[in-house]
């Protein structure tokens, strides 16, 4: 998921140019490369046990959110030369890497054919679902990809985002409601401001929410979306949110907690200044 910068990869199966707003899919067993231009950062997203595919559509039918039209993939393209000793492939193996030389191209495939290739796509052509009399549905609408595990509805992981739609519910609170969930969800940043957090969580940074762990909107987008009027209005226009949910604990690496200075120890004052407007009277 890159967030800056372009990434030129390159795989068996042809090059993919891919930008931010754009992700893509390389398969297990697939050897590619990557080249950067310039300063280039964004978000990896490692699953094991099984591969990414669209989710059920259920009710919706045919057609809605991740169409397969959608989805590219490379023209073949090959490159049939030799460096003597320039080639450095690494694979991994038992979850350690290993390095081997070799004088020729990994990229000499010819031609290919099969549905087992890397692809990617474009996040603006996600068709968003959405609520259109009242409630606030389930995020779940969200889903352009998912790995299912063994269990039917939990998923090993699934790639949700959150991007520029119309809301018009009634007698609703708008954003992402107050929960706790069975999933942990990390959240990042491709650009513009997250609805629920817009104070703070800049492009390029991310949150994780542990399973069972409270959470929802800050104080401020508390406020201001009880206090909106409810009329047909765009939200999160200008922005792409996205979410890795996994059904697995993560845990955050000395790196991220400590090495990279990046942490925000006060994240957790966002929500101090929420009030309890409960009124036992009130009907």
């Amino acid at each position: 998921v890159p967030q800056q910068g372009k990434l030129l990869i390159t795989t068996e199966f042809g090059k993919m140019l891919v930008e931010p707003n754009e992700i893509c899919v390389i398969q297990e067993g697939m050897r590619f490369s990557v080249e950067v231009f310039g300063e280039t950062r964004g978000y990896i997203l490692e699953v094991y046990g099984a591969h990414f595919e669209l989710p059920d559509l259920g009710p919706i039918g045919a057609n809605g959110l991740a169409n397969p039209r959608d989805f590219l993939v490379p023209v073949a393209w090959y490159e049939d030369r030799q460096v003597p000793g320039g080639y450095t492939v690494i694979s991994k193996y038992q979850g350690k890497l290993f390095a081997a030389q070799q004088d020729f191209s990994p990229f000499n495939v010819v031609a290919w054919h099969g549905n087992y290739t890397p692809y990617k796509y474009h996040l603006e052509k996600f068709m968003v679902i959405n609520a259109v009399a009242f409630d606030h549905a389930d995020p779940s609408i969200f889903t352009v990809l998912t790995a299912k595990s063994t269990r039917p509805g939990v998923a090993l992981a699934d790639f949700v985002i959150f991007p520029p739609r119309w809301g018009v519910a009634n007698n609703t609170f708008r954003p992402p409601y107050y929960h706790r969930n069975c999933m942990s969800e990390f959240m990042g940043l491709i650009k513009g401001h997250y609805e629920a957090k817009e104070e703070g969580f800049q492009p390029g940074g991310a949150s994780l929410h542990s399973m069972m762990t409270p959470h929802g909107p800050d104080a401020d987008c508390f406020e201001k979306a009880s206090k909106a009027k409810l009329e047909p209005e765009r939200v999160a226009e200008g922005t792409m949110a996205f979410m890795f949910e996994s059904s697995l604990s993560l845990a955050v690496t000395k790196w991220g907690l400590q090495t990279s200075n990046r942490l925000d120890k006060s994240y957790y004052k966002c929500w101090e200044p929420l009030k309890s407007h409960f009124n036992p009277k009130c009907k």
